[in-house]
């Protein structure tokens, strides 16, 4: 008899905890639902069928402190389905982020933390800007590659300092963008066991089903990237559960889950249907939703049992931070000199006096490109940063990216260089992921024209003010026999036209040096620096300003000689060297012109007024600029009465120094182009 009552009691426990788990679903459900109404824009349908998933995730498995959404050990999770924001702002809401109830009445609208795609630093525990599919995808594998320096690094027997998962959910539309398979390759094949993805396996997209498009065999083809592959009912907590369980137990392999799912889950006539990704669901669909659910009428409403459980995990959170920071402070007195690496990392600082090693360069060392110069900068200073890693994508002897010394990711302990293979799309969602790790700047190099494969992360390392560092060589025309399908001309300017990215063109050697000094220590967005394949002479500093004046983006590299300048050249990269043989020119001849260094407009503009006015006179109509690129953008700087002297069509194949002169980069055509400017004036 006490027997019976026992069963009847755990059948009743099991019955309510069964109970309050739907509960929870439909929480996050409804509030989606109803956010999406409200706003009359957004897309229902995802946080509708991966509720389930969610639940399970951020309230099982996901270690995090909601009220510390930057805790250094915390487990990352990313949407990279971000379309789906509302199931993330609802999870931050329900489990206890300073994400109110308010915020998610204005979901999509002016001012709101709750933005139609989750974005990194304006909300709290987005962990990244994932925008355009397939970005977050390859931003997890970032973090996962973070993950296995850091751990390679920090951790010591007994402190596992480093110790996190990262989560990520991942719809058909990451599936089939490029460059999600780009990063699942790379990730299969460095074996980053701390990566686990669930699949949505919904079989819907906007123009209806996936078998319009996409029929392969999506676990067969993780399969054979070397992923760690499960499937799943999307809707069964217990399966949900045993598979993260299983996947968090694979440590040599990333892990992929696919849950059979359906969009727009509840909805008796949108469920699987196209219109329930991007479209609210209507009055009377809403209505007949709740009658599913059994849900009040009252719009985003909380029951009082589901918040309370689901704010537990603030109270565990707390409690895993304190635990984390006990075992910390201890590893701090027993490894003091990694404590305060520690510190320094996370603190995003370099160590003291690291820019004394920067190197310098003379004349007498001979031409040398500004890409070779890159890479003895980096063997220069890499050794003592610590949070300073990266590669190439295949073209590291060309990129000179490659540190000696420094091992390979995975392949050695603490290895810091990374072999990206012939990924260009993946290299820039993998260091945006690497880069929002505290403390670490990552590098990618590969030639300036396939900077075009990179842009959209390229946009959104911008967009999230991220400390990437990209190294574009082989900048022009000069790279000569490849023909036009590597001679980059409109790429310059189309860097440029990215808001927050910084983008340098060193004219030698020490300008070279000074653009990895301000580069590194550029805390607010991304870093481009664009170099020469072929040598450059090294500038006789003695007669030409110092190489410091890149620090401003622009400087006076040559003063006339008579004091006030009637013509101005001005010109970047290797560029500058022609400026100048064309202003030697013009002294002999008695015209007083000055040569200007623009190794960084954007750095530049930042400059006060009066600096800006003093480079630039407003009285000084007489100006050319000299660059071997589309000339867009340089009228800011020329003005109506000036020219530019640059390339308003593809290249060409010949040797690089025929190319130029043929394009008219040469002294004599600036100088003349001055003369006669001055004579017209």
């Amino acid at each position: 008899m006490k027997s019976a009552r026992q069963t009847t009691s755990e059948v009743e426990n099991v019955d309510q905890e069964n109970r309050l788990n739907q509960l929870c679903i439909n929480t996050i459900r409804m509030l989606a639902v109803d956010a999406v109404e409200k706003a009359r824009s957004g897309h229902p349908g995802m946080p509708m069928e991966a509720a389930d998933i969610g639940y399970a995730l951020w309230t099982r498995f996901l270690k995090h402190n909601p009220a510390n959404p930057q805790w250094p050990n915390r487990d990352r999770f990313v949407l990279s389905a971000g379309h789906g924001s509302m199931l993330l702002y609802a999870l931050l809401h329900l489990t206890g982020y300073e994400v109110s109830l308010e915020d998610i009445r204005q979901f999509r609208q002016w001012d709101s933390i709750t933005a139609g795609h989750p974005e990194y630093g304006l909300t709290p525990g987005v962990e990244t800007t994932a925008g355009p599919l397939g970005q977050g995808f390859s931003n997890a594998v970032g973090m996962a590659i973070a993950q296995e320096y850091l751990g390679q690094y920090f951790n010591r027997p007994g402190y596992p300092l480093v110790d996190y998962y990262i989560y990520a959910l991942v719809s058909d539309g990451d599936m089939m963008e490029g460059i999600a398979s780009e990063a699942a390759s790379m990730a299969g094949h460095l074996g980053l066991g701390r990566l686990i993805y669930v699949y949505l396996d919904n079989r819907i997209t906007i123009e209806g089903g996936t078998d319009l498009t996409f029929t392969e065999d999506v676990g067969l083809r993780f399969q054979a990237y070397g992923w760690h592959v499960q499937k799943v009912d999307g809707y069964d907590l217990s399966q949900i559960t045993t598979a993260i369980t299983a996947a968090q137990a694979e440590t040599d392999s990333p892990s992929l889950i696919i849950a059979r799912t359906h969009i727009g889950y509840g909805s008796p006539n949108k469920q699987d249907n196209a219109s329930a990704h991007g479209e609210p669901m209507g009055a009377e669909e809403v209505k007949l939703v709740r009658e599913r659910f059994n849900w009040p009428e009252t719009q985003f409403h909380v029951p009082e049992e589901t918040l309370a459980h689901f704010q537990t995990c603030k109270e565990r959170g707390r409690e895993l931070e304190a635990e984390w920071t006990r075992l910390l402070d201890a590893y701090a007195k027993e490894y003091p000199d990694l404590g305060r690496q520690w510190n320094e990392c996370h603190e995003g600082k370099w160590p003291e006096g690291w820019e004394e090693a920067l190197p310098r360069f003379t004349p007498d060392d001979g031409p040398i490109a500004t890409r070779s110069a890159s890479g003895k900068v980096l063997e220069a200073v890499a050794p003592g940063l610590i949070g300073l890693l990266g590669g190439s994508a295949d073209l590291a002897p060309s990129n000179k990216t490659f540190v000696k010394g420094l091992g390979v990711i995975k392949t050695d302990p603490c290895g810091r260089n990374i072999h990206f293979g012939i990924r260009e799309h993946a290299m820039g969602g993998i260091l945006n992921g690497m880069a929002l790790s505290p403390g670490l700047v990552p590098y990618g190099g590969t030639f300036l024209v396939f900077a075009d494969y990179m842009r959209p992360a390229i946009r959104l390392a911008a967009l999230m003010k991220l400390r990437v560092i990209y190294v574009f060589t082989h900048d022009s025309v000069a790279v000569g026999e490849d023909g036009p399908t590597h001679q980059p001309v409109e790429q310059i300017a189309s860097l440029r036209a990215i808001p927050n990215l910084v983008v340098l063109r060193p004219a030698d050697a020490n300008e070279t040096a000074v653009a990895w000094q301000l580069a590194l220590n550029r805390q607010e967005g991304p870093s481009a620096l664009i170099l020469s394949r072929q040598k450059l002479p090294i500038i006789d500093r003695t007669g030409f300003a110092s190489a410091e004046g890149l620090h401003r983006g622009a400087y006076i590299l040559a003063e006339a000689p008579q004091g006030t300048p009637e013509a101005l050249i001005l010109a970047t990269g290797s560029e500058i060297h022609i400026a100048l043989a064309a202003y030697e020119k013009l002294v002999r001849q008695g015209v007083a012109v000055r040569v200007v260094s623009m190794p960084s407009w954007e750095v530049f503009e930042a400059q006060e007024a009066d600096y800006r006015e003093e480079v630039l006179p407003a009285k000084v109509k007489a100006r050319i600029a000299v660059e071997a690129a589309v000339p867009m953008g340089w009228e800011r700087y020329v003005g109506l009465e000036g020219r530019v002297i640059g390339i308003e069509r593809f290249g060409t194949s010949a040797p690089g120094a025929v190319v130029l002169e043929k394009f008219g980069f040469t002294p004599e055509t600036v100088a003349a182009a001055v003369v006669e400017m001055l004579g017209t004036s």
